[in-house]
């Protein structure tokens, strides 16, 4: 296409493909720091997980037992302590570039209570525990206080919480506000042009972006694709040894407010690591969310199931008023996970090619670290500690053993019965068979998958759901140069 008839050829310095919430960051920061360099941002990508984000900018709301208990769950607590610690700052700085153009209100608040409750199981009890050590460890507030005070929350009686947290220092966000806002402010930025997507190529040691009538050319590459960023690295560079990328499908709404929100409602993070929150928005309404379901590509749509569930959980656990809530908006993204569960940020193999993806849930709170990290790393080859963990041609986390694998997605399945009120038979041991039930068929599923990659529980679901692709691509991964 670059030698064909009109098609012209328009050099640039760096090119951030994937513009979501990481890639409108990192283009920010990079133009922000040199006014020089000629950066461009590409994509317009649908059902990306951005745009679909409660914005929770939660460090100990996210805890999990599970997670205190390994290596690199520790190492992303500590980066989301300090992503939180440089919040403030940056979004002083990014709403200053952005000007009168940026939204008069972002919906930037403080304030989280973290809801034990009555249809819960014991993961969300041993989550609580794991909340105040974690506070205790990293100098954060946690404070334990009466459910019937926190604001906003009137559940069925059934759902009641019977425990309540409050931790103050959690702050939250209108995403899509702040979307608008990194978009004013990449506006007002001399050195920054925003394309659409195109084809991706290798231009000899750099790359090019084949448009309409055009091919944009550039020495160094930040491929911030999310959960789309596997496909376009085997198109680009089959050979490139970097961990694969899949989805975690996320439905939410947001809902005309039934009370005054003024703070997060959520419960701790439950099977594959998600919890039920509301999220106060710059307008008054509730961000209500989420749903998860892993998948081995993004899915476009919402499930019907996704849907009753997410509503049935909001209904119940947080606000009873909320049945007669006009429904303003439906969400739904596609959060992007590394195969090991942690994310893939740094420098390839490659020259020139750098990877900003995998953050799963953590990628809105985390953006500024990130961003501010991989641009000083680009621009003055500075190595960054915080990213050093997570570089994108690493051999996989294996925090998890198979065996601890399987016994912790077999639990998380449990609490999720109990969350739907799953009720088996009072006769002989049936409630115990369940979970033994889900252990034996978790077993059979990881078993069938070639050994080299420890599946975490969070995604669990693959392994028996397109358990024949997921050993497809576990397979291709392996075999590839190590």
């Amino acid at each position: 296409m670059s030698r064909g008839v009109g098609v012209r050829r328009v050099a640039t310095d760096v090119l951030v493909l994937g513009d979501g919430v990481l890639g409108r960051s990192i283009a920010f920061a990079l133009a922000g720091a040199d006014p020089g360099l000629r950066v461009a941002l590409a994509g317009r990508r649908a059902a990306g997980a951005s745009a679909a984000a409660g914005a929770m900018l939660g460090v100990l709301g996210e805890v999990t037992a599970a997670g205190l208990r390994t290596r690199h769950g520790r190492l992303r607590l500590g980066l989301a302590v300090e992503a939180a610690r440089r919040w403030p700052a940056w979004r002083e700085r990014v709403r200053e570039r952005a000007g009168a153009r940026a939204p008069l209100r972002d919906g930037y608040g403080a304030g989280t209570f973290v809801l034990l409750n009555a249809v819960s199981g014991r993961l969300d009890e041993q989550a609580f525990a794991a909340i105040g050590a974690a506070g205790h460890e990293h100098g954060l507030p946690v404070q334990e206080v009466d459910p019937a005070d926190v604001p906003a929350h009137r559940p069925l009686e059934n759902d009641r919480a019977l425990r309540a947290l409050h931790l103050p220092a959690e702050a939250y966000l209108d995403a899509r506000r702040w979307l608008a806002t990194l978009d004013a402010a990449l506006a007002a930025l001399p050195g920054l042009t925003r394309v659409p997507a195109g084809r991706l190529r290798t231009d000899g040691a750099g790359y090019a972006l084949h448009l309409r009538g055009a091919v944009l050319t550039a020495p160094t590459l930040v491929l911030a694709a999310g959960a789309w960023t596997t496909p376009l690295l085997e198109a680009l560079d089959p050979r490139l040894p970097v961990l694969p990328v899949v989805a975690a499908e996320g439905t939410a709404v947001t809902l005309g407010a039934p009370a005054p929100l003024p703070a997060v409602l959520r419960t701790p993070n439950r099977a594959y690591a998600c919890g039920l929150h509301a999220v106060p928005q710059a307008d008054g309404s509730w961000y209500v969310g989420a749903s998860t379901a892993p998948a081995l590509a993004p899915g476009g749509e919402p499930t019907a199931g996704a849907l009753r569930f997410l509503l049935e959980g909001a209904l119940g656990q947080l606000h009873h008023g909320l049945t007669g809530a006009r429904v303003r908006r439906l969400h739904h993204g596609n959060r992007p996970v590394g195969l090991d569960g942690h994310p893939l940020l740094g420098a390839t193999a490659r020259p020139g090619l750098w990877i900003a993806t995998g953050t799963h849930r953590d990628g809105l709170h985390a953006s500024p670290l990130i961003a501010e990290e991989l641009a000083a790393a680009i621009l003055h080859h500075r190595p960054s500690n915080w990213l050093a963990p997570w570089h994108p041609d690493r051999s996989p986390v294996t925090d998890w053993t198979r065996e601890a694998a399987v016994e912790e997605a077999a639990v998380q399945l449990a609490a999720l019965a109990a969350e739907s009120r799953m009720r088996p038979p009072l006769t002989g041991a049936w409630p115990e068979l369940l979970v033994d039930g889900y252990r034996r068929q978790l077993g059979e599923a990881y078993d069938r998958l070639p050994e080299g990659l420890v599946l975490p529980p969070e995604l669990a679901p693959l392994a028996y759901e397109q358990g024949p692709e997921l050993a497809k691509l576990i397979e291709r991964y392996l075999r590839g140069p190590r």
